[in-house]
């Protein structure tokens, strides 16, 4: 009889184990927005591992075990990784799928064009947004099959300059193109975790109070550390510098840092000698004081940019590919952020 209970006592908790939903990620930061969602509850898997680059990455056969089992594919989209369509379609076709660039009421911005950046050119977005109506965490349902081929988020493509376009490694990188690199708006995750919340619980009404209660922790906090990383971001307001690729529109958009130029059009491919030259010219015009560099960045071109007075350099990595995977990872890739920033640029 004890044998008998123990194991219908194991069959029920895998049963209750069973119905929290699994979860399959792209990126390590929107791992980190699902996990946040999901503590207390369940954890979700990350396909695309921490340094692999998001373009272009073949999975590993647990990676793809975790695909075809998920019951929910959270993802930023196509305009991240285009390659992750054709698996999702193969392998998890039975999956409810979260596309975070079809989200309602995030900022979304298009790629900037030519060498020189114009300091109001985040103006030009792909889409609108509407903070207001998420303020009290409104539950926004499934976005599944929402078509957005109608709505004015690739008007900008109109007015974009189409010179010196580049679509690397599946990553569209062509002016006016839809820029991915949405994560980097803190304001944008905020929005996502209640649509996190919203599906997961349409999966789990029985911890639909855990996701509910998450997310709206999580918010809080990401609403006080953007509040932190303003106050500290806001004295170098005005201040000139170069990024390796542009990467950082987003998060230079909503703390109000404003990149003059970038290196390379992708974080891929090695800039011409004729681009090079067009940076220099634009490190001399703004005085730019600081160039930030990447994990692969060629140490050599700083001096190829110098233009009499010595560039200062700091490292960005719009990923987070050297921080754990996890609740705290979203969060410290945005202080990371905010500190290179504040360390290059202070006068």
């Amino acid at each position: 009889m004890r044998r008998l209970l123990c194991t219908t006592l194991l069959f029920s908790a895998g049963l209750a184990h069973a119905e929290v939903p699994r979860v399959a990620t792209d990126i390590a930061p929107v791992h980190s927005l699902v996990s946040m969602v999901m503590q207390g509850a369940g954890s979700p898997d990350l396909i695309i591992p921490p340094g692999a680059s998001p373009h272009s990455y073949a999975m590993r056969p647990t990676e793809a075990r975790n695909l075809a089992q998920a019951d929910l594919v959270v993802w930023v989209g196509p305009s991240l990784t285009a390659w992750l369509e054709g698996p999702l379609d193969s392998l998890a076709q039975d999956a409810q799928r979260l596309t975070l660039q079809d989200v309602d009421g995030i900022r979304l911005l298009t790629n900037r064009s030519g060498v020189a950046f114009e300091a109001h050119d985040h103006d030009h977005e792909a889409g609108h947004e509407d903070h207001d109506a998420h303020e009290g965490h409104d539950d926004h349902g499934d976005h599944e099959g929402h078509d957005h081929s109608g709505d004015d988020r690739g008007d900008d493509k109109d007015h974009a300059d189409h010179e010196g376009t580049d679509a690397h490694e599946g990553h569209d990188h062509a002016a006016g193109a839809l820029d991915p690199h949405m994560w980097l708006d803190p304001q944008n995750a905020i929005v996502w975790l209640d649509q996190i919340a919203a599906m997961l619980s349409q999966q789990d009404p029985e911890n639909a109070a855990i996701y509910g209660d998450n997310a709206a922790q999580a918010q809080a906090r990401l609403t006080d550390l953007q509040a932190d990383l303003q106050a500290e971001l806001a004295p170098l307001a005005g201040q000139k510098f170069i990024v390796f690729h542009d990467a950082y529109h987003y998060f230079e958009a909503r703390f109000g840092v404003e990149a003059s130029a970038s290196i390379s059009l992708s974080d891929g491919a090695a800039p011409s000698a004729a681009r090079l030259a067009d940076v220099r010219d634009v490190v001399k015009e703004t005085q730019a004081a600081c160039v930030f560099t990447e994990p692969q960045f060629n140490a050599g071109l700083i001096e190829a940019l110098q233009d009499g007075a010595p560039l200062k350099s700091a490292s960005l990595d719009p990923i987070g590919a050297q921080l754990a995977p996890g609740v705290e990872m979203y969060p410290s890739l945005l202080r990371d952020l905010t500190a290179a920033f504040a360390s290059c640029l202070a006068k």
